[in-house]
């Protein structure tokens, strides 16, 4: 037994044989809906054209999504105030175009004794784009990389 709707069709529960023999009858398919339900739901519809406008259904949901960009932005252990100053504007700029941006300090050779001086920089550049963007990560040491993750703050 199963539970048959259409678009003309009055929800009718009805065997199987029934349901096919009326789908025949309306040159239509019978497409199971819902297989959990007690008892199955089925339809009685064109297939191609059900699934055509699956698919246009998942095409405008994949449109809509929103895609996320992630800008990088690197520093060294000893980066002085003018570069500071001026990733600091191209981060602010990214963080109001919608894009989350990924800053680290880059460690090369034996600068990783400078390793709390990196973690000083991220924090302090963390505070300066607080009014921009919220922290997702706070600075953790990755091989010879310490990163740090921004993204936007929503828009009122």
């Amino acid at each position: 037994m199963v539970r048959v709707v259409g678009e003309e069709i009055e929800a009718d529960v009805m065997s199987i044989q029934d349901a096919l023999r009326l789908a025949d009858t309306l040159e239509l398919d019978l497409v199971e809906i819902s297989p959990n339900a007690d008892p199955p739901v089925c339809r009685i519809v064109d297939y191609q054209k059900f699934i055509y406008q699956q698919k246009k259904k998942q095409k405008e949901i994949k449109a809509k999504a929103s895609k996320v960009v992630v800008k990088e932005i690197r520093f060294g252990p000893n980066t002085d105030d003018h570069d500071y100053n001026f990733k600091l504007k191209h981060a602010m700029r990214f963080l109001e175009e919608g894009a989350k941006v990924r800053a680290y300090v880059f460690f090369k050779g034996r600068s990783i004794l400078f390793k709390e001086q990196g973690e000083v920089l991220l924090l302090r550049f963390a505070n300066d784009l607080e009014e921009y963007g919220k922290v997702e990560q706070l600075p953790r040491l990755e091989g010879k990389r310490m990163i740090v993750s921004f993204s936007p703050k929503k828009k009122k």
